[in-house]
């Protein structure tokens, strides 16, 4: 690349990196060309994109635009690196890598940022497994709405038995 190339990739970079909801590197070593594209297809479907980008210029790109100094370590910016960055949802990016490093074995987490909080490989990889929002929204209304079926049962079982003991009562 040629210097003014550089410079252009980086502006293009921080204008990414300052609209993403999660950014996650991954070293992408051992990953071909069909499984990169078809990991970009995926990544696409969820609002996602990765960038594969050269150590020196993701560091200028991210000091520029004030990115958790955790992920300019020198053991983090080594090896191939590849971003992924989520601009919709932050975390479904993060899931389709996970499956795909299931089915490929690579690529592996490094770092990342979700929605501002740093994130290591470890709580990537289980932030991976996570169930969809969805998944997660309908637990939630199924866990509020068992306490109202509940709380309703309850009140209809008393009921119930004043019924029973009126009915009793009236017959004898």
């Amino acid at each position: 690349m040629k210097k003014a190339e550089k410079v252009l990739f980086v502006d293009n970079l921080k204008e990414e990196l300052k609209g993403a909801k999660s950014l996650v590197l991954v070293n992408y070593a051992g990953l071909g060309v069909k499984a990169q594209q078809d990991l970009k297809s995926r990544l696409s479907e969820v609002g996602g994109k990765m960038i594969v980008v050269k150590n020196t210029l993701l560091k200028r790109a991210a000091e520029a635009t004030g990115i958790d100094k955790e992920i300019l370590k020198e053991e983090v910016l080594s090896g191939q690196t590849a971003l992924v960055v989520g601009s919709d949802d932050p975390v479904a990016p993060i899931q389709v890598l996970g499956k795909f490093a299931k089915e490929f074995e690579v690529p592996k987490f490094k770092v990342g940022v979700v929605d501002g909080s740093f994130q290591d490989s470890k709580s990537l990889s289980k932030i991976s497994n996570l169930p969809g929002r969805d998944a997660l929204l309908g637990q939630v209304l199924g866990s509020l709405m068992g306490l109202e079926y509940g709380l309703t049962a309850t009140l209809q079982g008393n009921l119930q038995k004043l019924v029973y003991i009126l009915d009793q009562k009236s017959k004898s």
